[in-house]
């Protein structure tokens, strides 16, 4: 498991059909790089940043339409569009496999409850310290994101991560 171990008590659960393990993989400079899983895939969704990341998970949602998004998408064309149906999407990985994937240099668990003010509320949980806070926000999200990943600094042989207090 990467040197990580699951405690008693743990806030490691996936719980809602769009969670997402997202793994931080690389730092070139002030941006953060990496893959996420969810259950509809066992690829993982590949990103250079954290902008391109929270474009993906929105494109995610939208397509799970879960959670639904309080404000649509405006249009200014004549053409009307009658709402996509819902349709359910088979599941290739359980939640323990999703749990069992970690990045190089840190992992959370991503719960989206609500897409509401067009933005993003939910749970947010670092993995490697087995902290779950709730976000408000997309740019809560990537904030409490950054500021895990900047107390984290590579060991002088480069080889495995060590934590700061």
């Amino acid at each position: 498991m990467n040197g990580l171990e699951q405690h008693g008590g743990s806030q490691w659960y996936i719980g809602t059909p769009n969670g997402i393990v997202l793994c931080i993989e690389q730092r070139r400079g002030s941006e953060l790089a990496g893959r996420f899983y969810h259950r509809y895939s066992a690829e993982p969704i590949a990103f250079s940043d954290l902008g391109q990341m929270t474009l993906l998970m929105e494109k995610l949602y939208d397509d799970l339409q879960f959670p639904f998004a309080g404000t649509n998408e405006r249009r200014f064309s004549d053409s009307t569009t009658a709402p996509r149906m819902r349709q359910e999407k088979e599941e290739r990985m359980s939640d323990d496999q999703l749990l069992q994937k970690h990045g190089d240099i840190g992992t959370f668990i991503v719960r989206v409850q609500h897409r509401q003010n067009s933005s993003w509320q939910g749970r947010i949980t670092w993995m490697e310290e087995d902290k779950t806070i709730c976000f408000r926000s997309v740019w809560e999200m990537i904030k409490l994101i950054e500021s895990a990943m900047d107390t984290v600094s590579v060991s002088e042989d480069g080889e495995e991560p060590t934590w700061e207090n």
